[in-house]
């Protein structure tokens, strides 16, 4: 029987996450989600299950309400960036869901890395 393209992904993403899961040494989980028209990212502290700063292409002080592009995820992986030295994080896990790691995936661990958050 084969599998349809979301059983694929939510496999992926297990599987992303269970890996994670092993090698985490207490550190905050950099959760990327992308959708045909928004970019969200959140930084979560899995012990507590609390989430501890995020950023969105819905926020609108942010000026990207709409904008899915590579330079929107650049933003917005600055922006959870200084969120995270704000709320006194230096470094964290990324975890990419079951999304491949190119294109605005990519842009936003880039920018986070740029920007001073060790991933």
């Amino acid at each position: 029987m084969a599998n349809s393209k979301r059983k694929l992904f939510l496999k992926r993403r297990l599987r992303v996450r269970n890996k994670l899961r092993k090698v985490n040494a207490g550190r905050p989980r950099l959760s990327v989600h992308r959708s045909n028209k928004n970019l969200s990212v959140q930084l979560i502290d899995d012990l507590n299950g609390v989430t501890l700063a995020s950023a969105s292409t819905l926020e609108k002080d942010l000026g990207l309400v709409g904008k899915n592009t590579l330079e929107a995820a650049a933003k917005i992986g600055s922006t959870i960036a200084e969120r995270a030295k704000k709320a006194g994080i230096t470094e964290a896990q990324f975890d990419r869901g079951g999304f491949l790691f190119h294109g605005r995936i990519k842009a936003v661990a880039d920018a986070a890395r740029e920007a001073g958050l060790k991933i």
